[in-house]
C-alpha cells in the first residue's frame, strides 16, 4: 500500500489519496514509521515455530512458545497481529457429532462425573474409539488418557473396533503403568465398554469402571477433544481414503508422540504431558 501512496503523490495530495482509499492518516504513518516489508528476528521467531509446529497453535500458545524457547515476551495481540500478517492462523477443528454405539450389556455409574481434574498419575484414565478414514479401509484408533497430565498412555490401531481392540489398549496401559490398582477408567456406553469381557476384566485388574450418561459425549470430552485435534491437525488436509495403510499408521504414530513430547497445553501451564509429568515427578 505504501508504494501506491508514493507513486500516486505524484499527481494527487496525499489527503485526498488516503480519503480515496479510505485509510486514516494515522495509519498511514503508522506504516511510515514502521517498514512493514521488513522481517524482525521475532517475527521469523513466531514463522519458525508455526511452520515447525505443523500451524497447529493458535496466537496463545505460540506467545507461550516464545517464552519458552526464546525468552521473549510479547503481548497475544501482538503475537497475533504478526500472525494475522504473515497468514499463520491455526486450523479450526470441525466439531464433531455424537454417535450412540451399539447394544448395552453391563452398565456402570458415571463414578467420573466431568471431575476432569487427577492430583495425581494413574487416578483417573479416559478411553474412547475414533473412526480414521483416510486409508484404503476404515481404521479404528482406541486411546488411553491420564487426566493428570493429559498424556496418551496407551494406543492402538485396528479394522475393526470389536472387544479386543479395547481389551487391547487397556492391556498396553496397565502394563506401560506397572499395573496400578484403583484407577478410574472412564469410556462412554459402546457397546464393546458394556461387553461382560472387558468389564469383567476392569474388575479383575481392581480398577474402577465408570461410564458416560447415554448420548452425552461432554462427560467425556477429554479423550473426544484429543481425537478431534489429531484429525484436524494431522488429517484435516488430506482426502478420505487417499493413503495407504501404512501412511496412515505412521501418521498417528508421530501425531501421538508429537501430543506427548511437544504440543504445549495451557492446562498443564503451557507445557507438554511428558515435562508436566516429568516436573511433577
Amino acid at each position: 500500500m505504501l508504494p501506491t501512496v508514493e507513486r500516486l503523490s505524484k499527481k494527487y495530495t496525499v489527503t485526498m489519496i488516503l480519503k480515496v482509499l479510505k485509510i486514516p492518516r494515522s495509519t498511514y504513518y503508522r506504516w511510515l514509521n514502521e517498514d512493514v516489508n521488513e522481517i524482525n528476528d521475532t517475527e521469523n521467531k513466531i514463522i519458525e515455530l508455526c511452520k515447525r509446529t505443523k500451524y497447529r497453535n493458535g496466537h496463545r500458545k505460540i506467545k507461550a512458545l516464545l517464552k519458552k524457547e526464546y525468552n521473549i515476551e510479547l503481548n497475544r495481540n501482538t503475537v497475533q497481529r504478526l500472525m494475522q500478517k504473515h497468514n499463520l492462523q491455526c486450523r479450526i477443528k470441525r466439531k464433531r457429532k455424537w454417535k450412540s454405539q451399539g447394544v448395552q450389556e453391563v452398565i456402570v455409574p458415571n463414578v467420573l462425573a466431568r471431575d476432569f481434574y487427577a492430583a495425581n498419575p494413574n487416578e483417573k484414565w479416559v478411553t474412547d474409539i475414533t473412526y480414521i478414514q483416510y486409508g484404503s479401509t476404515t481404521l479404528y484408533l482406541a486411546s488411553i488418557l491420564d487426566l493428570y497430565n493429559n498424556e496418551i498412555v496407551a494406543y492402538k490401531l485396528y479394522d475393526h473396533q470389536q472387544t479386543p481392540l479395547v481389551m487391547d489398549v487397556l492391556k498396553a496401559a496397565l502394563e506401560k503403568r506397572s499395573y496400578p490398582n484403583g484407577v478410574i477408567v472412564h469410556s462412554d456406553q459402546g457397546s464393546v465398554y458394556t461387553s461382560y469381557a472387558y468389564q469383567t476384566y476392569i474388575k479383575e485388574k481392581n480398577l474402577i469402571g465408570s461410564m458416560s450418561r447415554r448420548g452425552n459425549c461432554w462427560d467425556n470430552a477429554v479423550i473426544e477433544s484429543f481425537h478431534s485435534n489429531l484429525k484436524t491437525e494431522e488429517f484435516q488436509y488430506v482426502k478420505m481414503n487417499s493413503l495407504s495403510i501404512e501412511e496412515v499408521s505412521s501418521r498417528v504414530d508421530m501425531y501421538i508422540q508429537y501430543y506427548n513430547k511437544e504440543r504445549i497445553q495451557q492446562k498443564l501451564g503451557y507445557l507438554t504431558p511428558i515435562e508436566f509429568g516429568q516436573q511433577a515427578a
